[in-house]
């Protein structure tokens, strides 16, 4: 589950960010100050982001995001700052925040921006795993990340290294909504001139190879109008 823990002093932004975050699939926590934050995550570290308010009693945004980032290089810290609070903006990236939404802000841009970050995250502790396992699994299946296969309930399922680089896309974000443009940059590179077919193209044959039913995927779901997401 991508967890999340969000920490806004104000009762209704708090609310509408918790709900947000909710409905885009997220497991979220919330805490309503900085030190509240702090004894949260010195309990449970196991949270992909955090979304910090700048302005808040007692421990300000600033200071949590400091303490937070000297704990952990992969967490995902995200800022909400006002529109007046331009240096504050500065001071959070150079200490070590990795986005900030300025409010106000729709609910698409903020799933967008916490989105975007839990990905970095999400394939940043995939790699920094596999430097200690050769191995990624994701229900039935097994991505050797040494010999570069995949496994199927023991069954050897042969990848072109195309595929097998979505499928590792894939294992880094599962149950997240990955648009045709993510993939192709991710895979193809930024930059690299290409129709976005060409990614419809490898997913088909993907379901091909992994999928019981190819016409009616259990693993390789389409997201209508953006891509395509991986569940176990």
């Amino acid at each position: 589950m991508k967890k999340i823990l969000v920490v806004e002093d104000e009762a209704a932004i708090r609310e509408f960010v918790v709900i947000n975050l909710k409905r885009a699939g997220y497991d979220v926590t919330e805490a309503e100050c900085g030190e509240d934050a702090l004894k949260i995550y010195e309990n449970d570290s196991t949270f992909d982001v955090v979304i910090l308010d700048i302005m808040m009693p007692g421990i300000d945004g600033i200071s949590v995001c400091k303490k937070l980032r000297q704990q952990s290089n992969e967490l995902g810290i995200i800022m909400l700052t006002a529109k007046t609070q331009e240096m504050d903006k500065v001071t959070g990236l150079m200490i070590g925040a990795d986005d900030y939404v300025t409010k106000p802000f729709s609910p698409s841009e903020l799933v967008a921006r916490v989105d975007s970050v839990y990905r970095r995250v999400a394939l940043s502790q995939m790699r920094s795993e596999n430097k200690f396992k050769e191995e990624v699994k994701s229900g039935e299946f097994v991505l050797n990340m040494r010999n570069r296969t995949l496994e199927k309930s023991g069954k050897l399922i042969e990848l072109t290294q195309v595929e097998f680089q979505i499928m590792e896309y894939f294992f880094s974000n599962p149950s997240m909504a990955l648009s045709r443009t993510d993939i192709l940059n991710h895979v193809w590179g930024q930059g690299y001139e290409a129709e976005e077919k060409i990614v419809d193209v490898n997913i088909r044959r993907l379901r091909m190879k992994v999928e019981d039913e190819p016409s009616i995927p259990r693993h390789i779901l389409t997201v209508w109008g953006l891509g395509y997401k991986w569940e176990e």
